[in-house]
């Protein structure tokens, strides 16, 4: 009968397998989730000037060009630190 204290036959020994894709799908998630994120952020800023004030049309563009902007500022990719 197996031993199920045998570890002699698991398939994932810590250290020993290649995780670089698994890295990669997890980078493109968080990137993913961040960008989209500031889309649908600058999209509600604009809708929500546009119809819930009286500023038009103008202010909207304008309000939703500077979220968008500094929102590429604050998440725009660092540099390494060298960690």
């Amino acid at each position: 009968m197996a031993d199920p204290h045998d570890h002699s036959t698991d398939d994932y020994v810590r250290g020993e397998m290649d995780v670089h894709e698994h890295q990669h799908s997890f980078e493109l998630f968080v990137n993913m989730t961040k960008w989209g994120s500031l889309v649908i952020s600058v999209g509600l800023v604009f809708l929500i000037v546009l119809t819930s004030t009286k500023l038009g049309f103008i202010t909207a563009v304008v309000s939703s060009v500077v979220v968008a902007g500094l929102g590429w500022v604050m998440l725009k990719k660092k540099p390494d630190t060298g960690h």
